[in-house]
C-alpha cells in the first residue's frame, strides 16, 4: 500500500492517506485513497482537456479603413 499526505476534510488538517487493495489492478498509481485516520474516502482522477484543432486556411486579413483628408 502506498501513503500520501493530503488533507482531509473530515480531520480538517493534513494526514496520511494510503491506498487500498485495489481490484480493478491499478495497485501503486489506484485512485482511491482512505484516510489512515477516520476511513474518509477521496478519489484522486486526473483532468483531462482534449483539444481539437484543425487547420484552417490562412483568412485574410483586411486593414482597418483609414481616416481620409477632406
Amino acid at each position: 500500500m502506498s501513503e500520501r499526505e493530503l488533507r482531509c476534510v473530515i480531520c480538517d488538517g493534513d494526514m496520511m492517506f494510503e491506498a487500498p487493495p485495489c481490484a480493478d489492478g491499478h495497485d501503486d498509481d489506484c485512485p482511491e485513497l482512505v484516510c489512515t485516520r477516520c476511513g474518509a474516502a477521496e478519489v484522486i482522477a486526473p483532468i483531462v482537456v482534449h483539444l481539437w484543432w484543425t487547420p484552417q486556411s490562412p483568412r485574410k486579413r483586411i486593414a482597418p479603413q483609414q481616416r481620409r483628408a477632406a
